[in-house]
């Protein structure tokens, strides 16, 4: 089971692949991930790869 987190920023500090996931993240991504405030790794890649292909298809 994943963990979950209060918010974006406590799984930041917390997960350390999390952090470096997020930073690998090209910045327009990491905005919108903000504005969305997962709290897990898995919804995290989840929210990254439909941006990423929502931009592919402009």
């Amino acid at each position: 089971m994943q963990e979950s987190f209060l918010c974006l920023s406590d799984l930041l500090d917390q997960d350390l692949s999390s952090y470096e996931y997020f930073h690998a993240l090209p910045v327009e991504i990491q905005k919108k991930i903000e504005e969305s405030d997962v709290n897990t790794f898995a919804d995290m890649q989840q929210m990254a790869e439909k941006i990423k292909s929502e931009q592919a298809q402009k």
